[in-house]
């Protein structure tokens, strides 16, 4: 079972005098690179945050946000307003041509006229937005199994193409060989002088044997075989489907230099264009 980089999950929770908004995005990346964006009351609890979310998403380009509404009767800020009051007195003796209205206008604007309390988290209220990101991050999670499951369905065919092709391949191998072995007797005939038979014989073996892909073609079916035995397995692990798929190309690289033959060239393209189709989605698999 494999899984996908892409997800999203996202949870709302009304608490007394807030509704609190969780969201994580998630994309392909090679590691675990993780943005958090959150009020700065609950930047405390950032690695907390940061060790759950590696723990259950492991690798990929994560965006974490916790977005705070206020809906109580609550705030941090308040007015200072024995500061406010020494203000307007001071504003009053160098100018009194103002009435109380303006002074007040003009001393809110000024330094220390509004003071911001430091809060402290509460710890019930943390408990439940603890439970509401793990709850978010299992969302995440199934969104990127269920991507995972499209993605390996994908695979499994293009994986069936290939193997189809290397089929038409096998078949056609020996015609390919057949041929080889007759534009070799066609040259030596066309060549007027006497040709030693033994020599004949020796260079004919050595072409046939440069032309021979029969290890190419067994080691391309064990490599089909093995992806689709990796693709099945209970981990999810794109990087070694990556390493697997590049034995895969390697392979049908060789069939294709060794082949010599256009109908059997035609079909390597064809493997090759289903193979960059696997190694682009290779990409998101965690």
């Amino acid at each position: 079972m494999i899984q996908s980089m892409t997800g999203y999950g996202k949870s709302v929770i009304q608490l007394p005098t807030k509704k609190i908004s969780i969201e994580i995005k998630s994309l392909n990346s090679k590691n675990l690179d993780l943005n958090s964006r959150m009020p700065s009351i609950y930047r405390e609890k950032e690695l907390e945050i940061r060790s759950a979310i590696a723990k259950v998403l492991k690798r990929g380009k994560i965006d974490f946000s916790l977005y705070v509404e206020i809906t109580g009767e609550e705030t941090s800020s308040k007015i200072n307003d024995v500061v406010i009051k020494e203000y307007i007195k001071q504003l009053k003796a160098v100018d009194g041509t103002g009435d109380d209205t303006d002074y007040l206008q003009m001393a809110i604007r000024l330094p220390d006229a509004i003071t911001t309390q430091r809060e402290d988290i509460d710890e019930d209220e943390w408990k439940i937005i603890s439970e509401t990101i793990a709850d978010t991050l299992k969302k995440i999670d199934a969104y990127r199994t269920d991507e995972g499951n499209a993605l390996e369905k994908d695979f499994a065919a293009r994986v069936e193409n290939i193997d189809k092709l290397l089929e038409a391949v096998i078949v056609m191998d020996p015609e390919r060989m057949q041929g080889v072995r007759e534009r070799l007797e066609k040259g030596i005939a066309e060549i007027k002088e006497r040709v030693d038979e033994n020599r004949f014989e020796q260079e004919l073996i050595y072409y046939i044997e440069k032309f021979d892909i029969t290890e190419e073609k067994v080691r391309l079916k064990n490599h089909l075989d093995y992806f689709i035995k990796e693709l099945n397995s209970n981990d999810s692990n794109g990087k070694k489907l990556g390493f697997i798929g590049q034995e895969i190309g390697r392979e049908i690289n060789t069939i294709g230099s060794k082949s010599n033959y256009a109908p059997m060239q035609k079909l390597v393209v064809q493997m090759k264009d289903e193979l960059e189709k696997i190694k682009e989605q290779l990409l998101n698999v965690l």
